[in-house]
């Protein structure tokens, strides 16, 4: 299958790992990329084509790069929009969402009015649930059952923490979701997972360890990678955002942690973009409604929610999300 791909800050740490590991991961694929990003990243722009085209990948198509979104989104079949504002000292999470809201609705404006009406649109740039909600506020012809944040990477985290602490591998691993915000309020929905058929917490015995451990390393994970590496995280983000295109077009059955348009499910607020359960089937995402939520995780539901909506509340009375 042909696919058209665009990223946006292309030439930062994220983009440049994404770069070629979408190459490897969609090996199937044919593979059309387009790299975006500042116009003062021209050179290295310029650099990550050159690379890109001496790995002489069997599936690439053909590599474009430019500064300019109209031409980036054009036809594309999905939107990985990587750039954004970092958080630097001293920034309230107020003045993020405010730089970061109108970049992303010049962007969902352009995906709008270039990308194909079946273009799939996930966003990682903080705070990606909000900046999600933002962009698909400014495509009115693009679904909002195809704008998409990234809580992938909070799902892998966990599911790497299980494992280790078990003594086994990744992979006997299922049913490890986040919920909510991909934020410090997230909640990596520990009494759900399963170890190689069975419960976790009965697997790992230690519920204090659940609750005092697992849950907040799952939680501060990104920033504890930003203090101890001093940059945020780039080669595990770009894994992340490939795992999810994995899960989001090829039906494999299984349930993946995925923030979508939220209908009011396990009590969010109707209309947000919020990280559930998801089962894709032909590249159409189902949100998982119905799994059992005992009242310990329904208190962690609760405040990663009202987060959501917080953030939704600030953008709103920004004028970010249109009329």
């Amino acid at each position: 299958m042909k696919k058209t791909i665009a990223i946006t800050g292309a030439s930062g740490q994220i983009g440049y790992a994404l770069t070629f590991q979408l190459m490897h991961v969609l090996k199937e694929d044919t593979i059309r990329l387009h790299l975006i990003d500042l116009p003062n990243c021209q050179n290295a722009l310029e650099a990550l084509k050159m690379e890109v085209e001496d790995c002489g990948f069997k599936n690439l198509d053909s590599v474009m790069i430019t500064t300019d979104l109209a031409e980036g989104f054009k036809n594309v079949d999905w939107a990985l929009l990587v750039g954004s504002m970092p958080r630097k000292e001293g920034m309230e999470r107020s003045d993020l969402l405010k730089l970061n809201g109108a970049i992303f609705k010049k962007q969902g404006e352009m995906i709008n009015e270039h990308a194909r009406p079946t273009v799939k649109v996930l966003v990682i740039g903080n705070p990606c649930n909000t900046n999600a909600l933002i962009a698909s506020k400014h495509a009115p012809n693009i679904p909002d059952e195809q704008f998409f944040a990234l809580t992938m990477l909070d799902q892998l985290r966990a599911e790497a923490q299980l494992a280790i602490k078990a003594n086994i591998p990744v992979s006997d691993i299922s049913d490890m979701i986040i919920f909510g915000n991909h934020s410090a309020t997230q909640f990596p929905a520990y009494p759900l997972a399963e170890i190689d058929g069975k419960k976790a917490t009965d697997v790992i015995n230690d519920l204090e360890w659940f609750k005092s451990e697992f849950v907040p390393t799952i939680q501060k994970r990104g920033a504890t990678v930003i203090k101890t590496r001093g940059a945020s995280s780039a080669a595990s983000a770009a894994n992340a955002i490939c795992e999810t295109i994995r899960c989001v077009d090829h039906s494999t059955g299984e349930a993946f942690s995925l923030g979508v348009i939220s209908n009011g499910e396990y009590g969010a607020h109707p209309g947000l973009i919020v990280s559930y359960p998801c089962i894709s089937v032909n590249g159409k995402i189902t949100v998982q409604d119905q799994w059992p939520i005992d009242d310990q995780s329904k208190k962690y539901l609760e405040l990663t929610f009202d987060e959501l909506k917080k953030e939704h509340d600030q953008v709103e009375s920004m004028g970010l999300l249109g009329s």
